[in-house]
């Protein structure tokens, strides 16, 4: 005979997809929340457990949730030669509360791309990743960022049949620069993606505003049409970032990302970090957008979680300095190294309201990855759980409702 799950009650400032219930209540069994809500409001049965549950001084919060992250703890998926190494880095960014985590790989070439899925799909199949992202290889030459020029290839839509086949349904999302031959039309990436069951990522780009238009509404018509689509709507990788900025004579893609954005027609990754972004830009994109449109992500590579010094992301070599990271020799900036629950708290700082950083860092890219299992604290959902201090920090994080 099965033992009955153990219950637990989790009572403080609870942060929901709405609100924020200052003396809340979420009530676990096993691995799955059974309610949520005002503590004064539990039903007759709760009663008693939720009022012995002394409350904790910080927050609430649903583990978070990370589409583009390249490494952490000294690790980095794209030279994860082995499952170990991944794991390093997964558990880098569980530690500080982020619950379900997309590796992120950079531009290589073919060869290493297989290998590299090869190991992080098994992952993936353990539960200790939420799925796979490939940053490249098909992207511009100008704006690689911290991508090796020289592994940047031409759109190949059998090459990325293959990786999603070696993915095992396992792959989310795809940077892809729209105006690279190939990318899109009959036959293209943009195609073979949404077709295999991943999305198309529009970035490190030097589109033209047309080219990013016409990109993101064969994305949104090819999306529409396909029945088991991951979601509805493409991506764009890191906003701003890795892609020509907005000039009132020569606009680029920024102001048609943000259009669609705003319609409702794409989602925004935004690496609210300070470093990456200034707050106030990213205010103001939650303003102009919505949070419904904008997922925050780290773009965390490495040294996430370590000192400054010499790191790798890829074939390229690092250096961190001050916390911010840069190829070494240059300027351009590669990666982030801060954890989500940090890209949170700063984005509240400059003025976005904590609901709606906490939204943009669970329930929205949970809604990209398709996993409705995730990304909120509401009743049905696992216990995936982030409990902080006042400052948010964290102080506990649960998985599948046992403590980590």
């Amino acid at each position: 005979m099965s033992e009955a799950p153990t219950t637990r009650v989790l009572r403080g400032r609870v942060v929901t997809p709405t609100a924020v219930v200052e003396d809340g209540a979420v009530v676990i069994s096993g691995s799955a929340i059974t309610w949520v809500g005002a503590a004064a409001d539990a039903p007759p049965g709760l009663r008693e457990a939720v009022a012995a549950a002394t409350p904790v001084e910080g927050y609430v919060l649903p583990g978070l949730v990370d589409l583009h992250c390249h490494g952490g703890g000294g690790a980095s998926f794209p030279d994860a030669e082995d499952a170990e190494t991944a794991r390093t880095a997964a558990a880098e960014h569980l530690r500080h509360g982020t619950t379900s985590l997309v590796a992120s790989l950079v531009t290589a070439p073919p060869d290493v791309l297989r290998a590299r899925t090869d190991v992080l799909v098994e992952l993936v199949e353990a539960g200790d990743l939420a799925g796979i992202h490939y940053e490249g290889p098909f992207i511009s030459a100008d704006r690689c960022g911290a991508q090796n020029p020289a592994a940047i290839q031409e759109p190949d839509a059998d090459l990325t049949r293959e990786l999603l086949e070696r993915g095992r349904g396992h792959v989310v999302t795809m940077t892809l620069a729209p105006e690279a031959p190939g990318v899109t039309g009959q036959g293209g990436v943009s195609q073979a993606l949404i077709a295999g069951g991943a999305l198309p990522s529009f970035g490190h780009t030097v589109a033209t505003a047309d080219q990013a238009r016409a990109a993101v509404r064969e994305a949104g018509d090819l999306l529409a049409a396909e029945a088991g689509a991951r979601s509805s709507r493409a991506t764009v990788t890191h906003l701003c970032n890795g892609m020509n900025p907005m000039h009132h004579r020569d606009p680029g893609p920024i102001p048609e990302f943000l259009a669609a954005a705003r319609e409702g027609r794409l989602v925004l990754e935004l690496i609210g970090d300070g470093t990456h972004l200034d707050p106030a830009l990213v205010r103001a994109f939650f303003e102009i957008a919505g949070r419904e449109n904008i997922v925050l992500v780290t773009d965390a590579m490495a040294a996430a979680g370590m000192p400054d010094g010499d790191y790798q992301l890829g074939s390229l070599a690092v250096t961190v300095a001050d916390g911010v990271a840069r190829l070494t020799g240059g300027s351009a900036i590669a990666g982030g190294t801060a954890h989500l629950l940090d890209v949170v708290r700063t984005t509240a700082a400059g003025g976005v309201d904590l609901v709606d950083a906490v939204y943009a860092a669970s329930t929205g890219p949970a809604v990209v990855l398709g996993d409705p299992a995730v990304g909120a604290l509401e009743a049905g959902r696992r216990a995936d759980v982030l409990v902080t201090d006042t400052d948010l920090r964290p102080v506990e994080i649960l998985k599948d409702g046992v403590s980590i």
